[in-house]
């Protein structure tokens, strides 16, 4: 068995909304495609509310291509915090969103997204998370934090 080796990005913006709107749109995933403009389909595979163990396909363009991946919800505390897991290429990818409330009408969101690889996919973790791959994925954060803050933003003026 190989070593292991991870990479982490993180990415923090401040919403002019309070916790409760920022949640229910980030935990919205039927609602998904709608409102971040990189995912172009999601397909929730499990049923109920957005808490532990909800499981969703994902579909969204990066690196000029789509590509679909499996997730699931492994923690969840509304409307503070909650952790997103996938498994792709020998590569686990964690995210961790916390909502820290700022101001009365105003929410800090932070998210860091964790790549850890296995044995023979760390040759690929260091092409997504080294250099270009980090700036692409905090990009492409960064820009479903802004269609979050666009969305909630608008609703509660």
């Amino acid at each position: 068995m190989g070593g292991t080796s991870s990479r982490s990005v993180v990415v923090e913006r401040r919403i002019a909304a309070g916790q409760g709107p920022v949640w229910e749109s980030l935990t919205d995933l039927r609602g998904m495609e709608h409102v971040l403009s990189g995912v172009t389909h999601v397909e929730v595979i499990t049923e109920g509310a957005f808490g532990v163990g909800t499981r969703w396909r994902e579909t969204r363009r990066m690196f000029g291509r789509e590509a679909t991946e499996e997730m699931w919800v492994t923690a969840s505390e509304p409307p503070e915090c909650f952790v997103v897991e996938a498994e792709s290429h020998g590569t686990h990818y964690v995210s961790e969103w916390l909502l820290r409330p700022d101001g009365p009408s105003a929410t800090t969101v932070r998210m860091t997204f964790t790549a850890v690889a296995s044995g023979g996919a760390t040759r690929l973790l260091a092409r997504i998370l080294g250099g270009v791959g980090a700036r692409a994925v905090s990009k492409a954060v960064a820009k479903d934090l802004d269609d979050i803050a666009s969305a909630v933003e608008g609703r509660s003026r």
